[in-house]
């Protein structure tokens, strides 16, 4: 029996919504939500009952805003606003963001403040909870005015326009209505800017791209310590009083935590008392540069955290007061820039274990075969696996150009200012990928060089780290197929492994 999830709107955490998002959960809303939820509504309505005019209600869009609409085509006016703006294109979203983009929407529009019925809102939770996906292309929003595209693709499906996915099986969207006990919705004033205005679809690739981050962030932590034992570096350089001195918090918890990765391990007690002086700064001064990140990463956090719960479209109804009242909520700058604080992040924990990848396959500098096979020449071995991590890291750094000083204008002027978060954040997702791979290329090398060194072991916590990779890769003794061992490595950064054997937590 799948589990089901009680929504609090406006609550919701982001380690509520990584479970519920994940682990598959069905979701229902509080009943204490649903009186604000019926009093928008019935404000909008209060609106056209008294002949008054109000932005998105009885009048046109964007800059058609001051044509004025008749009482008896506001619904068709929300069908054509539906139709008309499911303009996007590109490939499709997959089904676990539309997922997510879905329990996010769900959540703004459950706050009361949208003008939306309760059926409505229902509807998408009766989706969701049915696994039946709104096909949406990827491509087509600015981030102003709201994710207008995507959402309208999303949107689309509670009219019976369209096609859906469930199981794996595209349908057409009354077919899929149908599958959930439902049939197609006339759609009420306001009711279709409600679903089409808001941050969801920008907000929930970077809710995404910042959970992948957070995986790379601390496998990167686990490789750079078996790098730092692999190549005998030392330790010093992760000593509190370096830290405490200069005071910046994740470069404190960065150190602590590559400290405990490699307490007691013979490795490091074996060459303690040897002449070298300094480490190259890819092992030195990892506290530094993953201190710096993580601190990126938890800014980027409440961000984003705030948007997950934020009622982002336009106009806004406040039915306590009575009032309708137009803003700016659907601008996606936050989001836009908490994007590019992630990738830049991203990028600089891949650019970091490239370099110690690098330093693991020189023996002038790893003290270890060259490239870490036992018969170089005769055999490359890591060779081209770190060439292939160097191509990942530099199409990370053309990935981590700032979206959010891009703009260019829309709609005859009238979005003349826009954040450009959709795409800002949907790289993310391509850019952590990348750091994966990375990473799992560091993890291999760390492995052999660690492997190289017995019978002296490394610290038990990296251990594990061997443990679980070994269990897939073997040592490499000849030279084979390396992409599979890539592979392998990519599956045990993205496992709760690393989450484990590390206290810290970039996503709060």
């Amino acid at each position: 029996m799948i589990e089901t999830f009680t929504l609090t709107p406006g609550t919701l955490s982001l380690t509520e919504l990584r479970r519920v998002w994940r682990d598959g959960l069905d979701l229902a809303i509080d009943a204490k939500a649903f009186p604000a939820i019926d009093a928008s509504a019935a404000t909008v309505q209060a609106i056209l009952d008294q002949h008054k005019t109000a932005y998105g209600i009885n009048t046109g869009f964007g800059s058609l805003a001051h044509t004025r609409i008749p009482d008896d085509q506001v619904a068709e006016l929300q069908r054509r606003l539906v139709l008309s703006h499911a303009a996007g294109t590109g490939p499709l979203l997959g089904d676990e963001i539309v997922r997510l983009i879905m329990i996010l929407k769900i959540n703004g529009l459950a706050r009361g403040f949208s003008g939306i019925r309760r059926d409505i809102i229902q509807a998408l939770v009766t989706l969701l909870n049915a696994g039946i996906y709104p096909l949406i292309p990827s491509k087509g929003s600015v981030g102003a005015s709201g994710d207008l595209a995507p959402l309208a693709h999303l949107s689309q499906a509670l009219l019976g326009v369209g096609a859906v996915r469930h199981r794996g099986e595209v349908i057409g969207a009354v077919e899929g209505l149908q599958r959930a006990g439902l049939k197609p919705f006339t759609l009420a004033a306001k009711e279709g800017l409600a679903l089409l205005n808001g941050t969801q679809v920008s907000t929930a690739l970077a809710v995404a791209g910042l959970f992948a981050a957070e995986d790379v962030f601390l496998a990167g932590l686990g490789a750079g310590a078996m790098t730092t034992d692999a190549t005998l570096g030392s330790d010093t350089p992760f000593d509190p009083r370096i830290h405490a001195i200069r005071g910046q918090l994740g470069q404190i918890e960065v150190a602590a935590a590559l400290k405990n990765l490699m307490d007691g391990s013979p490795l490091r007690a074996s060459h303690v008392d040897c002449d070298r002086v300094q480490d190259p700064y890819s092992l030195r001064c990892q506290p530094q540069v993953m201190g710096a990140a993580l601190d990126m990463l938890r800014h980027a956090a409440g961000i984003v955290g705030r948007e997950v719960n934020a009622v982002s479209d336009n106009p806004l109804v406040f039915a306590k007061e009575g009032d309708v009242l137009s803003g700016g909520n659907f601008h996606a700058e936050p989001i836009a820039m908490a994007a590019d604080c992630i990738a830049i992040a991203v990028a600089e924990i891949g650019a970091l274990s490239e370099r110690r990848i690098a330093m693991l396959t020189d023996a002038r500098m790893s003290n270890l075969p060259a490239f870490l096979v036992p018969e170089p020449g005769l055999n490359s071995g890591f060779m081209i696996a770190h060439v292939t991590a160097a191509a990942l890291a530099s199409e990370n750094k053309c990935l981590a150009h700032p979206a959010s000083v891009d703009s260019l204008p829309t709609s005859a002027n009238q979005e003349d200012h826009v954040s450009m978060a959709t795409h800002g954040a949907r790289r993310l997702l391509d850019m952590t990928d990348n750091t994966a791979g990375i990473v799992a290329i560091e993890l291999l090398c760390a492995a052999q060089g660690i492997d190289l060194r017995r019978p002296v072991e490394t610290s038990q916590p990296l251990r594990r780290v061997m443990a679980g990779l070994r269990a897939k890769v073997a040592f490499w003794e000849i030279d084979r197929e390396m992409a599979p061992d890539i592979a392998a490595a990519k599956e045990l950064v993205i496992s709760p492994l690393f989450h484990e054997i590390t206290p810290l937590r970039a996503v709060l």
